[in-house]
């Protein structure tokens, strides 16, 4: 038998799947001063967004006694709601364009 069918095949990686980098409430609190401006480049340049992503998500675990402007472009709902309630602010970036397909125009 020849060795390919002999050598057991795993998995399925979907090459055109989007990657999500997720940030916690918490590491923005160790990591930034109160009144920091938090956007994806400061996230890399202090290493808490690593790699290549194709969208940033904030979630709610921890706590958040800092009052921090956050730029990403996905929140969760929880995120939003401690974020606010220090008296910052969640501002939700534009994210990849979906994909139009070819309609066809009706008679």
């Amino acid at each position: 038998m020849p060795l390919v069918r002999r050598v057991p095949k795993r998995g399925f990686h979907n090459r055109w799947a989007t990657t999500v980098a997720i940030v916690n409430l918490e590491d923005l609190e160790q990591r930034f001063d109160d009144g920091a401006e938090v956007t994806p480049e400061t996230l890399k340049a202090k290493n808490l967004a690593k790699g290549r992503y194709d969208l940033l998500k904030v979630l709610a675990d921890g706590k958040l006694t800092k009052k921090l402007k956050v730029s990403a472009h996905k929140f969760s709902q929880a995120a939003i709601e401690k974020i606010e309630k220090t008296g910052g602010q969640a501002i939700v970036l534009p994210g990849k364009a979906p994909v139009v397909k070819n309609k066809q125009k009706s008679k």
